[in-house]
């Protein structure tokens, strides 16, 4: 998979650029409250508290991201295998939740352009599209996705490692039918 998705590289036309985020290591929090012990935890951690509902939130210029997945999971982002090594042993020990690294098993997308939200709405619909702050799961291309927004202009898309390539192929083809800007 990881040879295909290389071979794909970044895509580019009609006002957009998606590249692989290779360098993203990714974990799952999972917790019984969302206010509760590993939340306070969560925070200690990274400074940082748990995004509201559908939230996503950026802190460090990017060093670490959090994005609301469901009402029990956030998913945590960063570009630095030692930061998630480092929350991890940090909160290890934390009752009522846990830390699951998802590093090898998701890929993440980064969308940047002005178009996106013509691109999402393409490949999943109007619901799929978050604003800045906003992380929405949905389907893109008839796979489960994730797209979080934390600035304007650039999306990333979170899809588990074995459905990648095709959505990869799907963007590729929708980018290759859009219309010019």
């Amino acid at each position: 998979m990881a040879e295909a998705s290389a071979q794909i590289g970044p895509l580019q036309g009609a006002g957009l650029t998606l590249r692989l985020d290779e360098t993203r290591q990714a974990a799952a929090l999972r917790y019984f409250e969302a206010g509760g012990a590993f939340a306070r935890a969560v925070h200690a951690a990274t400074g940082v508290a748990l995004p509201a509902v559908l939230g996503a939130v950026e802190a460090g210029a990017g060093e670490l991201t959090l994005a609301w997945r469901s009402p029990r999971e956030t998913l945590l982002l960063t570009p630095s295998a030692a930061r998630l090594a480092q929350i991890e042993e940090q909160l290890a020990g934390a009752g009522e939740g846990c830390l699951v690294n998802l590093t090898g098993g998701v890929q993440v997308l980064r969308l940047t352009g002005d178009r996106i939200a013509d691109l999402l709405r393409r490949l999943g619909g109007t619901a799929c599209v978050p604003a800045a702050g906003e992380a929405r799961r949905s389907r893109l291309a008839d796979v489960p996705v994730l797209a979080l927004c934390v600035r304007a202009g650039e999306t990333l898309l979170v899809v588990d490692r074995g459905y990648a390539e095709h959505l990869l192929l799907w963007i590729r083809e929708t980018l290759l039918d859009f219309p010019d800007p």
